[in-house]
């Protein structure tokens, strides 16, 4: 098997596993819609759920079809992903590890839609009375992962030369 396919199926089940087990712990532990402090005026430990995408987008209940639109839109993505990944060489470090990261967090939020119509979130930063909206594992390595392709699109930038 090529290193590419080697460190993305790695680094997708190693974002995978935790994000199923940790949110797994919090319906074992807590409630829904339940909240333990952990961090006085900064971090919470939550059992809330979301219907929609990132920050909410489409996490409303008198619409239906975001779960089979979301669905489709994440195996789109996984799609895509699957694709540079075969285009990718091996070679590139930030394309292959990004894209193992997205896959890793898109699976974990697609077996919650699937299995549930809506993900599970668990992390709440929060300052005062702004909070961030909650997150899970599978989110934070999206997002990493989204970094990751950021360097990876800047590397491969042919840079301009400097005029003196």
């Amino acid at each position: 098997m090529k290193r590419r396919y080697v460190i993305a199926l790695v680094l997708s089940l190693a974002v995978l596993i935790p994000d199923l087990v940790t949110k797994a712990l919090v319906q074992a532990k807590l409630e829904l819609w339940e909240s333990r402090t952990v961090i006085p005026g900064l971090f919470d430990l939550v059992h809330v759920t979301n219907k929609g995408s990132a920050f909410g987008f489409l996490n409303r209940v008198d619409i239906t079809w975001q779960t089979t639109f979301l669905v489709a839109v994440t195996l789109l993505a996984v799609g895509v992903m699957l694709h540079l990944l075969r285009q990718a060489s091996d070679q590139e470090t930030f394309l292959i590890t990004g894209l193992g990261l997205i896959l890793g967090g898109a699976l974990g939020n697609l077996v919650d839609r699937v299995r549930y119509g809506e993900v599970i979130d668990f992390l709440d930063f929060y300052v005062g009375d702004w909070h961030w909206p909650a997150f899970n594992v599978a989110d934070i390595a999206i997002t990493l992962g989204a970094f990751c392709l950021l360097i990876s699109l800047y590397r491969k930038k042919p840079h301009a030369p400097r005029s003196h």
